[in-house]
């Protein structure tokens, strides 16, 4: 069956979507850390306390409200030996909703494995332990990390006959870094880049500037977007215990677990969005950089384009579109709505991936 689609969730999937945005960018962005790990440091039950406020707030209350881990996402039928995917993902979780804004746009059908953001275990089979994770079989199966390498990976296949998907994916060849704290990551120098022949470039990209424009916004969206999400989405007590309030209302909890997650939670998110508001010298007002944000997104696509893509959208709007949408029926996007010139784009968005899937 159908998953009903983001953007038309009722008001208690909305709010548990968003409250787990912070963990899932930890687990999932490599060489930054968006936040202190669930659990970390101290030890005995103060360690277990904030790992609950944590954890529970920031994923578990997803896993426990819905009570499922897979379930199939139908599109339109493809023809035999066509790709297979699963998706492992957090729901809440932006890069997750990139992936699957682009799926649903492109009416690939895949399933999704909601993963458990305390345990893991759904990804245990992986020495890659973030999300999402994309499991892809055409002729043979295959596993695709990081959402940028996943869509351009994805988008290559499906425009190019001349490699199999295995070989598209060498072209993206993990490269170990070092952070300014001093931890081994892996990073994609090139996971905005379609990998296509000259014909085919041409084809996609006319002109080279529409293809440099892409790849700027694409890596605008991973690079300054997400950061404004968690400070606008837990800017004050009132927003964070009003996103904690829907989990526990609508959700299946136990006394225990609904109040880490309400009251434990809620403070554990408030105060983690002033460290990220610090450390990306977001101003005293965080509404403002996710204005002054969104609307340079509006004045990119400008006024003679129903889309950055033109008449249809490219990767750079699915990208922007599944960062935002993951705000939905909270006071930020709300307040974005009204506030900035981003509601005709993000209408004609909805409106068109709701094509695509119907």
């Amino acid at each position: 069956a159908r998953p009903r689609r983001a953007g038309k969730m009722a008001a208690a999937g909305r709010a548990w979507r968003v409250a787990a945005l912070l963990p899932a960018w930890r687990l999932r962005a490599p060489g930054r850390a968006y936040g202190a790990a669930a659990g970390g440091g101290g030890g005995g039950g103060g360690r277990l306390l904030l790992g609950a406020a944590f954890a529970l707030g920031g994923g578990a209350g997803l896993y426990l409200a819905a009570r499922q881990r897979l379930w199939e996402h139908s599109a339109a039928e493809l023809p035999a030996g066509s790709l297979q995917l699963t998706l492992y993902q957090y729901k809440t979780c932006p890069f997750c909703s990139k992936v699957r804004a682009f799926l649903d746009y492109h009416g690939l059908p895949y399933e999704i494995v909601e993963v458990n953001p305390i345990m893991r275990k759904e990804i245990k089979f992986s020495s890659y332990r973030k999300v999402p994770i994309l499991l892809a079989n055409a002729g043979s199966p295959l596993q695709l990390n990081d959402s940028s390498v996943i869509i351009s990976a994805i988008k290559t296949y499906l425009i190019s006959k001349r490699n199999s998907l295995e070989e598209i994916v060498s072209f993206y060849p993990p490269m170990k870094t070092v952070t300014e704290q001093g931890k081994e990551v892996f990073e994609y120098g090139n996971k905005y880049w379609l990998m296509l022949d000259e014909k085919e470039t041409k084809r996609i990209y006319p002109v080279n500037e529409v293809r440099v424009e892409e790849m700027k916004w694409r890596k605008w969206a991973d690079d300054w977007l997400v950061h404004l999400i968690s400070p606008n989405v837990y800017r004050t007590p009132r927003e964070a215990l009003a996103s904690f309030d829907y989990i526990v209302r609508e959700g299946k909890f136990g006394t225990v677990e609904g109040f880490f997650a309400k009251y434990l939670g809620a403070v554990a998110m408030f105060f983690i969005s002033k460290r990220l508001k610090k450390r990306h010298h977001l101003q005293d007002d965080v509404r403002e950089d996710l204005y002054e944000a969104v609307n340079e997104w509006v004045k990119a696509v400008g006024k003679h384009r129903l889309f950055m893509g033109g008449s249809q959208p490219n990767l750079a709007d699915l990208a922007v579109y599944g960062v935002l949408r993951v705000m939905e029926g909270l006071e930020a996007f709300d307040d974005m709505m009204v506030h900035t010139k981003i509601q005709p784009w993000y209408r004609r968005m909805e409106e068109v991936i709701q094509k695509a899937e119907a």
